[in-house]
């Protein structure tokens, strides 16, 4: 099976357990804007960019380094892994803080930032350039072709069930959080991967809030990258509310297509 195929039924069986609690439509938080907002970047980043991207970048090597492919495929698993957390999620950590510190990268972010809720919705969320300029999607693409296919693969389905499950609404480290004699395997996982209630202080929308850590909790796939770096927050609550505070909204054409359209402000 495809990974991208597999990476597909994740995201659907995380959004059924959503539906199946009531919290996938999101009544009362979500409106049309925000539909518009996710069905456009749910569509056009997992099958346009993305894709193209892949597309492109095998395109160009060969230009510039003909029977390249597969050129580093006899190294040892492992160190294909060990490079694909330093070349994409490393460097999508530095993209991600890079957008919260600059706020010209920060209107290709946004989007992600600007729903009231947490949910599976809220994954691919994103303006379609802070996606087709991440670095770490080009080098996946680079390393891919290089011969990393098969590692890729793994590591992809691997790090979109984090994710995935960062955003849900209904989180998965609930049940650990609740038992106290699974706190001390909390205590290393939290500190490793993203997890549902780490990842949500992140998107928390209120600065007085103690539970949110808006300029910080950047991992994506690693969190290790946040406590290495300093900048992780681990409090075990979520916040009280999700959004952006005292940040003038703007259309949905605009959260997912600026600098193409839009004004300056």
């Amino acid at each position: 099976m495809d990974y991208r195929t597999v990476v597909t039924l994740l995201f659907l069986g995380f959004a059924l357990l959503e539906l199946r609690a009531g919290r996938f439509f999101q009544p009362g938080r979500a409106t049309l804007r925000d539909w518009m907002i996710e069905g456009v970047c749910g569509i056009v980043l997992p099958l346009v960019v993305i894709p193209g991207v892949f597309a492109i970048v095998p395109a160009v090597l060969e230009v510039l380094a003909p029977s390249s492919a597969d050129a580093l495929a006899d190294w040892p698993w492992w160190q294909m892994f060990a490079v694909l957390l330093l070349a994409d999620d490393l460097t999508q950590y530095l993209w991600h803080r890079a957008s919260h510190a600059s706020p010209v990268l920060f209107r290709l972010h946004r989007a992600h930032h600007s729903a009231p809720y947490m949910s599976v919705r809220v994954t691919y969320r994103n303006n379609v350039f802070y996606y087709a300029m991440m670095p770490g999607l080009w080098l996946s693409a680079a390393l891919v072709h290089l011969g990393f296919g098969p590692v890729y693969a793994v590591y992809a389905v691997l790090k979109m069930a984090v994710v995935i499950g960062a955003h849900a609404s209904v989180p998965w480290d609930a049940w650990l959080l609740a038992r106290r004699w699974t706190w001390p395997a909390l205590f290393v996982i939290e500190r490793v991967i993203s997890t549902p209630t780490t990842h949500a202080a992140h998107h928390g929308r209120h600065a007085a809030d103690d539970a949110t850590h808006y300029q910080g909790n950047y991992g994506n796939f690693l969190f290790l990258w946040d406590v290495l770096l300093g900048t992780a927050k681990i409090t075990r609550r979520v916040p009280e509310a999700y959004g952006l505070e005292h940040v003038e909204p703007v259309s949905w054409a605009e959260e997912v297509a600026w600098p193409l359209v839009g004004r300056d402000r």
